[in-house]
């Protein structure tokens, strides 16, 4: 019992902004606890080192972990960030599943270029909410990006995706004719 309530009050708690945060957050990642930098802004050696320290002290968080990948991919060191990628798609951050996703669909950063593992990454940021997958898993499937994958790529479930970007988009222009086209292609499908 009290290790429960112990667990409940710790997950509720609000997370603490690290050095990582501050040095290497990305400013579209909703999950972010503090302000984002922009990648020519990120100063690469900080980063890494307070990401490094931070990820010591808390080896467990995606976001953390993913910070200091993004920190290691932006100074070229991509192999040596592919664990840490890792470590937070396993954590299942949402940013992390989009981005490593997108990595493996195009090849980036010394990753293998895998259309079957970026469908079901891109996919699962997508089920948790993650703006970009709510938007990019169903216009690449309509692509033929993830064609001959395991990947879910059910008509219906796409439409409730771009049904939930909607909102987040914020009547961005761009974001909504762009969701309107993919619903456009989505209603073509027979």
């Amino acid at each position: 019992m009290l290790t429960t309530v112990l667990a409940l009050l710790l997950q509720s708690a609000p997370a603490v902004v690290t050095e990582c945060d501050r040095l290497a957050a990305h400013p579209s990642d909703p999950d972010r606890i503090t302000a984002g930098v922009p990648e020519s802004k990120v100063d690469t050696a900080a980063a890494i080192a307070a990401c490094q320290a931070a990820v010591a002290a808390d080896p467990a968080n995606g976001r953390l972990n993913y910070q200091l990948a993004r920190a290691l991919g932006y100074a070229g060191r991509g192999k040596e960030a592919a664990p840490y990628r890792e470590a937070a798609v396993k954590a299942d951050y949402p940013q992390a599943l989009f981005v490593v996703g997108y990595i493996h669909l195009l090849g980036l950063n010394d990753a293998p270029k895998d259309a079957c593992k970026a469908g079901e990454l891109i996919r699962r940021s997508a089920l948790k909410g993650r703006h970009a997958g709510l938007v990019g898993f169903p216009h690449w499937s309509l692509q033929g990006a993830f064609k001959g994958c395991a990947v879910k790529q059910d008509k219906a479930e796409m439409r409730a995706f771009l049904e939930q970007a909607k909102p987040m988009s914020r009547g961005d222009y761009y974001q909504t004719i762009l969701i309107e086209s993919i619903e456009a292609r989505l209603a073509a499908l027979p």
